[in-house]
Formats: C-alpha cells, sequence, structure tokens
C-alpha cells in the first residue's frame, strides 16, 4: 500500500501593488492544520507567492537574536520580507546579500495588525535567490500575464475567489491589469512586447499554460 507524497502549494506570481492589498486569510477546513491562504484581490488564494524584485534595504531589526528584514522593489511596488531563526537558509541568504541586487523570492503571506487596525502584509521567505536581470524580466512577463488572466476571469461565474473578493474587498480588479500593463512598459529596450507577447490584449487566453506553472520562472529560477 502507497502513502501519497504530501504536495506544497501552487507559489502565486503576483506584484507588489496587489500583494500588499491582500489583508484578508482564511482557510478552507476547520482543521488546526489547515493552510492559510492570502486572498488576492484580482480574485485568487495563495498560500505562497514568488516574486522577483531589487533588494533595496536589509536590516538585522532583532532584539536577542538575528531577525532580518529584507525591502525588495518591483516595478509596481515594495515587498518587505522577514527572515529569522525559523528561516536560516532565508536569513542567511539575507545577512551575505549587498544591495542593491535583484532576487528572486518564495515565500508565505503574513498579515499583522497595527494598533490603529491597519492590516500589513508581508513575506515570511522560504527561499531568496540572487538572479540576473533577464530573470527579473521574465518574471514581470509572466506575471503581468497571469494578473490579466486573473483580471478577464473575475466575473466568470463559479469564480469563488472572485465572489471573495468583492466581498472583502472595496478594490477595482482593473487597477492590478493597468498596473501590469504598466510594469510591461517599463521593461527595458521593448522586452515587455517580445517576453509577453498579446499579454495587453483583451482574448488574452493561454490556457495551455498549467496552474502549477506558477511554482517556477520561466528564465530558469528552480522551484525552491
Amino acid at each position: 500500500m502507497s502513502q501519497s507524497t504530501p504536495t506544497r502549494e501552487v507559489a502565486r506570481r503576483v506584484f507588489a501593488s496587489e500583494f500588499n492589498d491582500a489583508g484578508y486569510t482564511f482557510t478552507e477546513s476547520d482543521d488546526e492544520r489547515a493552510p492559510v491562504y492570502a486572498l488576492l484581490p484580482t480574485g485568487e488564494s495563495s498560500n505562497r507567492v514568488f516574486f522577483v524584485g531589487t533588494l533595496t534595504e536589509k536590516e538585522d531589526v532583532g532584539e536577542d537574536a538575528e531577525y532580518w528584514r529584507g525591502r525588495i522593489v518591483d516595478p509596481t511596488g515594495t515587498f518587505f520580507v522577514y527572515a529569522g531563526q525559523y528561516q536560516p537558509e532565508a536569513a542567511s541568504k539575507l545577512r551575505d546579500l549587498e544591495p542593491p541586487a535583484y532576487v528572486a523570492v518564495v515565500g508565505k503571506p503574513r498579515t499583522y495588525e497595527t494598533d490603529d487596525g491597519t492590516v500589513r502584509v508581508s513575506v515570511r521567505p522560504e527561499s531568496i535567490t540572487e538572479v540576473d536581470a533577464a530573470t527579473r524580466d521574465r518574471w514581470v512577463a509572466e506575471t503581468a500575464r497571469r494578473t490579466v488572466e486573473r483580471v478577464a476571469a473575475f466575473d466568470d461565474e463559479g469564480n469563488e475567489y472572485a465572489r471573495m473578493a468583492r466581498e472583502e474587498y472595496d478594490l477595482d480588479p482593473q487597477t492590478y491589469k493597468a498596473a501590469a500593463l504598466s510594469a510591461l512598459e517599463d521593461l527595458d529596450d521593448g522586452a515587455g512586447d517580445e517576453l509577453a507577447g498579446d499579454a495587453a490584449d483583451e482574448g488574452l487566453g493561454d490556457g495551455d499554460v498549467p496552474d502549477n506553472a506558477d511554482a517556477t520562472d520561466p528564465a530558469g529560477t528552480p522551484d525552491p
């Protein structure tokens, strides 16, 4: 009798502008060990995220032990990552990296509420990998494609996460499409057109791309 091997949740590609608005979290069962998901405003659940950007700052903000905070910028905004003794590899990488540096990060969304009731969103990194500009550009192009696809499917009947997003957020998903297309335009030397193909077109499609493709970067960043 064989036992099934546990599988990790798909790491969703998401831009900082959308991720930082994803302050609502939920579980899909009453099991105390059930995965916790962040609800993306474009109508998708996310237990893990995958992003690439420029590490612009790092700081050890720990008191009794090392606890590293990294500021990572993509074309739409800023991700904050925090790594300490429970994320030793990611913490070591943050310690060793010298900003500015392009990095690819896979990690879990985390939220906390400030004293004034504001919900802040950050990432607990599972891995941080230094990459090159071409990897960053490919991530931008593919993440723009994924974002536009999610927005296109937002009003589909049966899209349960879109229904949740409408209930939990007072946000227009078209905002994230605009940010995605702007990110494409910012790529140097027309890279957006070359890498994203028809991502800016309304009839985007690309249904042949499997959903779990979000787990790796097309430029060759390994699934950690």
